[in-house]
């Protein structure tokens, strides 16, 4: 009975034990390599969001703006390829091709306009970021009760509309009774046509919006300065360190990743000009145009004056894709020399 028992059992054992080289496990479907990857990637994704239901929950309002207003409209850009007629819709017109952007490249405009969007974009960033670290180091330095003050008096110009500033322009520059004109003449000079000749407009430009800017920049790193821990300065001044080699050595640097991070968003936004500025302040002079016009306010006109959609729609797409590409270019050249800097 035992050696039945001790066969029945061998036999068992022979057809359970595993040949050699093989586990004994079931038999798994052979998948591949990237199929496993992908899915690995997936629940990680999925448990990711899962972990932190409630942040995207906050952020949904913002996703759906971006979704309506950002992303669904891009659909229009394929009016930049065609002849678009009112009467036949977007998809209903005639297809063009590039010819909107060869009839767009084959004029002095186009050098033109691109060159006024870029050298005064370059101005505008040089310029006011220079200006806007100068007033945040200087604030940090004055008194706690008057620092409202300035913070307040710097900020205002942010909020008014550049409507209101060109009124404000127009009584500086008008030629019959503008303050400028009128010191002019206290002193025995002439008056200048400020909206008659092209040469002073962009040292105006570049003026109103340094003095329309600069509050909201100083405000960003004023803040930056605030966050610097204390103690660095602390150890500078029992080291005998001058005001000016604190900011030199510790804000300076510190903020660097702070003003690279504003600068990379800026050169994306160097082939957007500031449409409010560059119409309203010159008061849409047409002999200005040399010296003021920007991709924008040519865009405006195009689509006012001619009434030609499609070539503003393929004004408005180059303009886009160049702001894309500046910022890829501005971020890999900032990862190049310092990967901590970067975006991403």
């Amino acid at each position: 009975m035992l050696n039945k028992v001790s066969l029945a059992g061998d036999a068992e054992n022979r057809r359970v034990a595993p040949e050699p080289g093989q586990t004994g496990l079931l038999p798994t479907p052979d998948v591949p390599p990237k199929q496993r990857k992908q899915k690995s990637i997936i629940r990680k994704e999925l448990r990711h969001f899962r972990n932190n239901r409630e942040l995207f929950l906050l952020s949904l309002p913002g996703i759906l703006y971006k979704l309506i207003f950002a992303y669904i409209p891009m659909v229009g850009l394929i009016i930049a390829f065609k002849n678009y007629r009112y009467d036949l819709g977007i998809f209903g017109s005639k297809w063009v091709g590039l010819d909107n952007f060869r009839y767009l490249f084959s004029t002095d405009t186009a050098w033109r306009i691109t060159r006024n969007t870029v050298l005064y974009n370059a101005a505008y960033i040089l310029v006011t970021t220079v200006a806007a670290l100068l007033l945040a180091i200087l604030m940090n330095e004055i008194k706690q009760k008057w620092s409202k003050f300035y913070q307040t008096a710097l900020f205002l110009p942010h909020f008014l509309s550049w409507v209101l500033v060109g009124y404000v322009a127009y009584a500086f520059l008008n030629h019959a009774d503008g303050l400028i004109n009128r010191t002019l003449q206290a002193f025995g000079m002439d008056p200048v046509s400020w909206y008659q000749n092209a040469a002073p407009w962009p040292v105006i430009l570049i003026l109103v919006h340094l003095w329309k800017a600069v509050g909201f920049n100083t405000l960003i790193y004023f803040a930056g300065i605030l966050g610097i821990n204390g103690e660095y300065y602390e150890a500078a001044r029992i080291d005998g360190a001058t005001k000016w080699q604190m900011a030199r050595k510790i804000t300076i640097p510190l903020l660097s990743p702070l003003v690279i991070i504003l600068l990379i968003l800026s050169i994306g936004n160097m082939f957007r000009g500031d449409f409010g500025l560059h119409y309203f302040i010159p008061n849409n002079s047409g002999f200005l145009y040399g010296s003021t016009d920007i991709i924008d306010t040519y865009v405006y006109r195009a689509l006012r004056e001619i009434g030609n959609v499609s070539m503003s729609a393929a004004t408005g797409f180059y303009q886009s894709v160049v702001g894309f590409v500046l910022v890829l270019l501005a971020n890999g050249i900032v990862r190049k020399i310092n990967p901590d800097h970067s975006l991403w």
